[in-house]
């Protein structure tokens, strides 16, 4: 896991956020994928520290956290 340094690199992603995220923001993150690599950020602060997650570990949460 790393923390994503290149702004311009994250900037220019397409950042996707919950379908389960409320109109009024909350507390929601978004994810965007990049090769090998799936970048995540607060929704609320966009210019704020990225996490970097390898695609594979990705995969794997998603699968546990949906119960497959």
């Amino acid at each position: 896991m790393n923390v994503a340094g290149s702004e311009s690199v994250v900037t220019e992603l397409a950042w996707f956020k919950s379908s389960y995220s409320g109109a009024e923001g909350g507390q929601c993150l978004e994810v965007a994928a990049a090769p090998g690599t799936v970048l995540v950020r607060d929704s609320k602060r966009p210019a704020g520290p990225t996490l970097a997650v390898g695609a594979e570990a990705w995969a794997g949460f998603v699968a546990l956290a949906s119960g497959r």
